[in-house]
This record gives C-alpha cells, sequence and structure tokens, in this order.
C-alpha cells in the first residue's frame, strides 16, 4: 500500500498548506538519490511478489459469508511471532486498506537462479497456513480479487452500518469506515481524497443484462442528491475508495542491474501490463451484482480519483493549475527509456518548474518529464512530525507523492543509504484462488522479465497501450478482445540498436505494419504468420538455460496453466465465477447476488484453494496436492 508513516495526520486544508512544500523537498530528496547511485551497476536480478488475502468467516447454519474486521489483529501476531522473532523468517506480513486484509510476501527476495521459480509456491503455501493458523473455526484466508457483497449490508463480521453523515471518512451509503485499516494513513487518505475532489467519489460499473435483468436497471436513492446524481441507469453506484483499494491484487517487484536497465524493463513490461491483466481476470461481481466487466482496475482508478471539477474538465481553470486526464490510478503515461520515446504518445501533463529543475541538475528529458508529471498530483497525506525532514537521508516526501501515483508500472529508485537497487514494480494482474495459479502468473510475469532484455523489443504506440488497458477488463476480454501487439519481438524495429544500457541509436519510427490487432491467444500462444507466441519464445529461451529436471517440470506446468488460459481450454477466475453463479439453483437470471449465493461461492472458492475439491475447468490437470488444510475444520468440510 506504499509509505506507513507513523504520527498525527493532518486534515486536508492543512495538507494543502504544505502541498508545496512536500513536492520542493520531495524533489530534493528524489536528485540526492538519483545523484548517489544514478552509476551504480552490476546489482542482481532480486525479485519477490506479494498476494493480497482477505479474511472471511462461514455461517453455515445460516448460509451467509462475512468480512472478518481482524485484520490488524492477525497482523500483529504474524509479526510478531515472524520477523520479530526471526529477522530470516521465510514470510512477511503488511497491512492493506480494508481491515479484513493482510498482505504476504517472501521474507526474503529471490534471487536470479533459475531454481528459484521451484521455491514460489511452496512459499506461498506457508503464508496460507501460517495465516489460517490464527484463525477462528470457520473462519479462512481467501485470495479473491473482489468480494462480492462488498458493500451490501452486513457483509462485515462484526456487522457496521455505514456513516453517510459528515465526520466519516468516506461518508459512503454502503461502505463503513470499521471496515477500513485503522493505521491513519488509510483512513485520512479516504477523506483527503474526498476533501480534495469536493465530493465523494463516484464509481459506476456497468450491470450485466440477464434476461430479467430490469432493463433500464435503475437504483433510487431519494434521500442522497449527490448519489442521484452520480449514479448512472444500467450500471452499478458506488462511493468510496473501499470499493476499490478493498479489493485484492497479485504484484511482482524486481531489482535491476542499473538504472538504464530498469527503465528498459519498466517500458518492456508496461506494453505486457493489459495482456496479463486479462489473463488474471476474476473480479465480474460488485455491491451484490454481476457486472458486465472482468477485472476491477477501472473500479479502483474511480475509488482514488481526487481531481476536481476544474481537473476533469468539468468547469473552467480558476483554482487548480492543470487539466489532468487520468484518475492518480491508471496506466503509465511516458515510457522511459531512450527505446521507447519515439513512441511516447500521450500528451503528457508536467510541472514545468520541477522538469527545468530537473534539467539542471543533470536529470535527462525522460526522467525528468516522468517525475515533473507524477509531481503535478498533491499529497493525500502528511503527518505533522514528518514535515520537516533531513533530505539528504529521508525519503518520505518524495515517496509520499510516489507512492500514491499507482500505476501498472512503478519505476523505484533506491531508498536512501541502503544496499537496494533501482527497481520496478509490475501491478496489474488480479488475484487467484490457488497458490499454484498465483505462483504460475509470478513466474510467467519474472520469465517475461528475463527474456524482454535486450536485445528484445516490445515497443509500439502508448496510446496502443492505453487502448488495451480498456479492452482488458471487458466481460471474456480473453476470449473476445483483439489487441494491439508488436509482431516481432525479438529484434529491435526500424534501424535500431539496443544495446546493454536500453538505449536505442540511430532509430527510425516504426512502421505502422510491425504492429497490429491480435488476439489474446494469438500473443501467449502464437499464430502462424503473425506473431510466434510468448510462450513459445519463453520455451526457446528455456532450452538455453540450465535448469535442474524438478525446476523446468514446474515452469512448464505454470506455462500450461497459462497457455490454456489464452486459449479458453481452462477459464478464467472471472468467467469460472460467473458460471458458478450462473448455474447456482438460487439465480433468477436477474444479475442480482444473494447472501446465499455469495456463501456457496466463497465456500467453494476457499475449497478449491486448499484442494478439498477438484476444478478441472479452472486448472485441469495441472492441479496438485498440497499438504495443509486451508480452513479451520468443521462439520461442514
Amino acid at each position: 500500500m506504499g509509505l506507513l508513516s507513523q504520527g498525527s495526520p493532518l486534515s486536508w486544508e492543512e495538507t494543502k498548506r504544505h502541498a508545496d512544500h512536500v513536492r520542493r523537498h520531495g524533489i530534493l530528496q528524489f536528485l540526492h538519490i538519483y545523484h548517489a547511485v544514478k552509476d551504480r551497476h552490476k546489482d542482481v536480478l532480486k525479485w519477490g511478489d506479494e498476494v493480497e488475502y482477505m479474511l472471511v468467516s462461514f455461517d453455515h447454519e445460516n448460509k451467509k459469508v462475512q468480512l472478518v474486521l481482524s485484520g490488524e489483529e492477525v497482523l500483529e501476531t504474524l509479526q510478531e511471532k515472524g520477523e520479530r522473532t526471526n529477522p530470516n523468517h521465510p514470510t512477511l506480513w503488511r497491512p492493506e486498506y480494508g481491515s479484513y486484509m493482510i498482505e504476504g510476501t517472501p521474507g526474503q527476495p529471490y534471487g536470479g537462479t533459475m531454481s528459484e521459480f521451484n521455491t514460489v509456491e511452496d512459499n506461498m503455501r506457508k503464508r496460507r497456513k501460517e495465516a489460517t493458523s490464527l484463525l477462528e473455526e470457520n473462519q479462512a484466508v481467501c485470495t479473491i480479487t473482489s468480494f462480492p457483497r462488498l458493500g451490501c449490508p452486513g457483509f462485515t463480521l462484526p456487522e457496521y452500518k455505514p456513516n453517510p453523515v459528515e465526520g466519516g471518512a468516506s461518508k459512503s451509503l454502503f461502505f463503513p469506515d470499521e471496515a477500513i485499516n485503522k493505521h491513519p494513513r488509510f483512513s485520512t487518505l479516504t477523506r483527503n481524497i474526498r476533501h480534495r475532489r469536493g465530493e465523494k467519489v463516484v464509481i459506476n460499473v456497468p450491470i450485466f443484462k440477464d434476461k430479467n435483468t430490469p432493463s433500464p436497471f435503475i437504483e433510487a436513492f431519494p434521500e442522497d442528491d449527490e448519489a442521484a446524481r452520480a449514479s448512472k441507469p444500467d450500471h452499478i453506484y458506488m462511493d468510496a475508495m473501499g470499493f476499490g483499494m478493498g479489493n485484492c491484487c497479485l504484484q511482482v517487484t524486481f531489482q535491476a542491474c542499473s538504472i538504464s536497465e530498469a527503465r528498459y524493463l519498466y517500458d518492456q513490461l508496461a506494453t505486457i501490463c493489459p495482456i496479463v491483466m486479462a489473463l488474471s481476470a476474476a473480479s465480474p461481481f460488485y455491491r451484490g451484482y454481476v457486472s458486465d466487466i472482468d477485472c476491477r482496475w477501472g473500479v479502483i482508478s474511480a475509488s482514488v480519483d481526487d481531481r476536481t471539477r476544474e481537473e476533469r474538465g468539468l468547469e473552467p481553470l480558476k483554482n487548480n493549475n492543470y487539466r489532468i486526464s487520468k484518475s492518480r490510478y491508471d496506466s503509465i503515461d511516458s515510457y522511459l527509456s531512450e527505446c521507447g520515446e519515439k513512441y511516447n504518445d500521450i500528451n503528457l501533463t508536467i510541472d514545468k518548474e520541477i522538469y527545468e529543475q530537473l534539467l539542471q541538475e543533470g536529470i535527462d528529458h525522460l526522467l525528468a518529464q516522468h517525475v515533473a508529471h507524477l509531481f503535478i498530483r498533491d499529497p493525500l497525506t502528511l503527518f505533522e512530525e514528518k514535515i520537516h525532514l533531513d533530505d539528504a537521508n529521508e525519503s518520505d516526501h518524495f515517496e509520499n507523492i510516489q507512492s500514491t501515483n499507482w500505476q501498472t508500472m512503478r519505476f523505484k529508485p533506491p531508498p536512501p543509504n541502503s544496499d537496494i537497487g533501482w527497481r520496478v514494480e509490475f501491478r496489474p494482474m488480479e488475484v487467484q484462488l490457488t497458490d499454484f495459479e498465483n505462483s504460475a502468473y509470478v513466474v510467467f510475469v519474472v520469465l517475461l522479465n528475463k527474456m524482454l532484455l535486450p536485445p528484445a523489443y516490445s515497443f509500439f504506440p502508448l496510446s496502443k497501450v492505453d487502448e488495451n488497458m480498456k479492452v482488458a477488463q471487458k466481460r471474456d476480454a480473453v476470449l473476445q478482445g483483439m489487441f494491439y501487439f508488436r509482431k516481432d519481438i525479438c529484434k529491435a524495429g526500424g534501424n535500431a540498436v539496443v544495446d546493454g544500457c536500453g538505449k536505442a541509436q540511430n532509430s527510425s519510427e516504426l512502421p505502422p505494419e510491425e504492429y497490429t490487432l491480435m488476439s489474446i491467444d494469438t500473443i501467449i500462444n502464437g499464430k502462424e504468420g503473425v506473431f510466434p507466441g510468448l510462450i513459445p519464445i519463453l520455451n526457446s529461451y528455456l532450452e538455453n538455460m540450465e535448469v535442474d529436471v524438478d525446476t523446468r517440470c514446474s515452469i512448464l506446468n505454470y506455462l500450461k496453466l497459462i497457455k490454456k488460459r489464452a486459449s479458453g481450454e481452462l477459464m478464467t477466475v472471472a468467467k469460472w465465477m460467473r458460471e458458478f453463479i450462473a448455474n447456482h439453483p438460487d439465480y433468477k437470471q436477474d444479475s442480482v447476488i444473494t447472501d446465499e449465493m455469495n456463501y456457496s461461492l466463497i465456500l467453494k472458492c476457499n475449497q478449491i484453494a486448499n484442494e478439498l475439491c477438484e476444478c478441472p475447468e479452472l486448472l485441469g490437470s495441472s492441479f496438485r496436492k498440497v499438504k495443509y488444510s486451508g480452513s479451520k475444520p468443521d462439520s461442514s468440510n
């Protein structure tokens, strides 16, 4: 979730008064870091995954499942038994936005050897087992992206009613503040986003029109004029940060060998983001309804959209400096490497003073405009004790802005005075039901990271990547969507020559015929005469690597899952969930998910995750036995 400073949080009006101070000193902190480590080379490849979990409780008698608001207590115990007792403990635990959520990572980053791939799933199993051991009877740790009845009456345990009056953090009609993590950062973020925007956030998700769904589908909010104005016909309306940040995801962070390599990988992986997001689609339900989207990305983007009406272009600029085209949670807006520069065809809004300052300090144009674009945003949280800092040795002000630009990729400078190198974070994936699936997606992305080093070359116009992001979120995008992609990523385009630092020389414009619209099946598995396929390219890459038999088998098993998801032989989690609800005996083909239907679905998800039942439609023959039960035993299991 980014920076978690401790202290006394300031209100939005107080934070706003210090915004220029934070930006000014954030840039000074970035410059100190940059000049200290810009020439640092030969860092080894390290990487790690982040898995977010929800805590749920099953009421088998009443056939109801709720989110358990005990995340802080569970986290405290996990940390006390783990890293605080043993710095080399194999797992690390961190808080997340929801008080029903926790985040787990490996205790130490993985290295550059191929054998590391054989330990990912085992570590994820350890995390699930550790967290599960602390739960009460009939409770479980679930890796589901979105809880289908999030925001419906009684969705939490204990149950709380939302507080839409002034004084609450979100003022939501649906999402109680008690479901927000108690760390002051989270409620302050929620409150300050709303105050900066000048109104509640607005999330409208298209509803899936089934046979008996009302047409038009209209929700009435007679006692709330703001909701009545904001909600749209044929859409599911939501009004709080929790509807986005209260979802779960799967992320991977890489340490590159140098700043040049990090910038190159940032760009290369950015073109992959929409493809992997569609492949990992796992969130078709919102606020108790069946939606017409399969991914959470647009929901979470809207849930933290703090832009004012002026910044959104709805009113003339008067009190704000910029028109801003996107939420601060969205796709990237510029490539960072010289290879990608000529494909930067999106108009970039920047803080010109910061841009000129960075140029004068020796920062190149591409990196300067990237940072100056991030810094058009205001800080959203500020702690009284963290206003005045040592810019040469601290980075809180830089991270304040950096960590609240939640984009598909994040370029991460090293922390000051650390042995950590330049990193990139891959952020678009939806979390999967099982440790096997999550391991498969992580290994796939790490292999792509290795494969996309020079001379690989996946660039095409960034505006087309944005179009891909929109397509990727649609229902059944894996089978129905068409995505722009480069026809040949095995060599540089035009006359470009790519060196080991990711620089292009004598580049010419990429002819339009070098990229085209493709299905995900073509992109992943290949099609003769169109594209060789990422998995066949990876298989060729693996043939030239020294890999022990066990590791090779694991990798091939993971890639088989990705391959079959792309071809449609196996369902995405989103499609499987849709099929489950559509076939539920209580479903009335009206797009409504009742408590009992939700209970049946989440119970099944938990059983699949812990191999208490098989699911060939989702996992095929790739699913393997695990040695523990992921929920407390009870008679219903």
